[in-house]
């Protein structure tokens, strides 16, 4: 029963690499002209089309750009994203972003679709007639503050 989750990983890479490969040749790009594109050697991006490298969000944001689709359809594809009812935009800028690690992107975005499943419910909760956010708590961690600026 282990090994499930490890061959749906393996069927989620080769499906990636399908998809990838797919819409490269569609979009007539060579395997080299597209490694090139995403900033990825040849080698590698011909390991992720045969579905033996699982490419992280960034290396999937590179790809997408190379083939001028949507970084989006390449999350979901890869199952790095449920199909998502937000703001495109805003998920894609989250998964863009290379400040955070990949598991605070998933947790950015887990929280983002729980508000709106959690408003989505609530028949109160229409745009503008939610209660007032709480207020944040502050805190004095060298995190926040700038202290090197005089």
């Amino acid at each position: 029963m282990i090994t499930e989750p490890v061959e749906q990983a393996k069927r989620g890479s080769a499906a990636i690499g399908d998809f990838i490969r797919e819409q490269r040749e569609q979009a007539q790009v060579s395997m080299r002209q597209l490694a090139r594109l995403a900033g990825v050697s040849n080698p590698y991006l011909s390991q992720i089309e045969r579905g033996l490298r699982k490419p992280s969000a960034e290396i999937l944001q590179q790809i997408a750009k190379g083939l001028a689709i949507s970084a989006e359809q390449l999350y979901v594809r890869a199952g790095i994203l449920e199909t998502r009812t937000g703001n495109p935009e805003l998920v894609t800028a989250v998964l863009a972003d290379e400040g955070l690690t990949e598991r605070q992107k998933q947790v950015l975005l887990e929280i983002y679709e729980s508000f709106r499943r959690e408003n989505a419910a609530r028949p109160d909760a229409a745009a503008g007639d939610a209660a007032p956010p709480a207020a944040l708590p502050t805190t004095d961690s060298e995190e926040f503050v700038d202290v090197h600026h005089h």
